[in-house]
């Protein structure tokens, strides 16, 4: 049996020549869908959004009003190049949220993963990727180039400085301001923000309490020293090459550039 297209497009929505859209999907009054944009099946795109550009929509994605999509970079190096958008399955995408593609300069792309939550009015530039499960809470802001593993959490009113990467599991807390890298597992806050602990909350759904206690002596171990802090994960790693922690964690911190912002004697855990 032929599965049946319920896709349902308002007639006020303008929907140009050479955009592809899925099966089931709905799309709501005032939209404005442009030629390069695809749109893949069982998404909801609510009135009123915009989604310009060479834009990927996946599976079972929901927009909601006003949210702005594909638009050119915000960068002025920008000169017409051919560049993308990719967002991924299951995503939520709230009202006036607006969201760029790559640029010539960094990757050609921005790209966003599955099940992620954009909450009203977050903005993410040009050439950042954003893993899965992550939550941007309110105005959320990400300069361009950022990276964001799996299972991050941005605070409300943050915002994330170019170049800047957070490891999977990161917290970054409200009303911060982030200009340096934060490894896997660490919440972050102030203005400037600093590394204030653990992020236990998600490590427990992720983990053992046998790794958990494993990643919080070897984060004490890295935070605790006067030591420069990449002597201490190259010490870590040559001591358990074969640890995926270890490995996960002290890579991260000897592939920083923008540097980690922490506190001399260990965390406040």
């Amino acid at each position: 049996m032929t599965e049946q297209n319920t896709t349902t497009i308002a007639q006020t929505a303008i929907i140009k020549e050479g955009a592809r859209i899925g099966k089931n999907v709905h799309i709501g009054d005032f939209c404005v869908i442009g030629e390069g944009v695809e749109i893949e099946n069982d998404c909801k795109i609510y009135n009123n959004v915009t989604i310009l550009g060479d834009t990927k929509i996946g599976k079972k994605s929901t927009i909601f009003p006003y949210a702005v999509l594909g638009t050119i970079p915000q960068d002025l190096k920008y000169a017409g190049e051919k560049v993308a958008l990719i967002v991924g399955e299951e995503n939520i995408i709230r009202e006036h949220c607006m969201i760029n593609p790559g640029t010539a300069g960094g990757i050609g792309k921005t790209i966003i993963g599955n099940q992620n939550l954009l909450m009203a009015f977050v903005h993410v530039a040009h050439d950042c990727i954003i893993g899965n499960h992550c939550i941007l809470a309110n105005n959320a802001t990400l300069g361009g180039h950022v990276e964001m593993g799996n299972y991050v959490n941005v605070g409300g009113m943050t915002p994330i400085h170019q170049f800047v990467h957070v490891g999977d599991g990161a917290m970054i807390a409200g009303a911060s301001a982030l200009t340096q890298d934060i490894p896997p597992f660490c919440m972050a806050e102030g203005n400037r923000a600093v590394i204030r602990g653990l992020n236990k909350h998600r490590m427990r759904k992720l983990f053992s309490h046998e790794d958990i206690d494993f990643i919080a002596q070897l984060y004490k171990r890295l935070f605790s020293s006067e030591a420069p802090l990449k002597e201490l994960a190259q010490n870590e790693i040559q001591k358990n090459p074969n640890n995926e922690y270890v490995l996960k964690i002290c890579n991260f911190i000897l592939q920083s550039q923008r540097g980690i912002p922490i506190k001399k004697g260990g965390l406040n855990d």
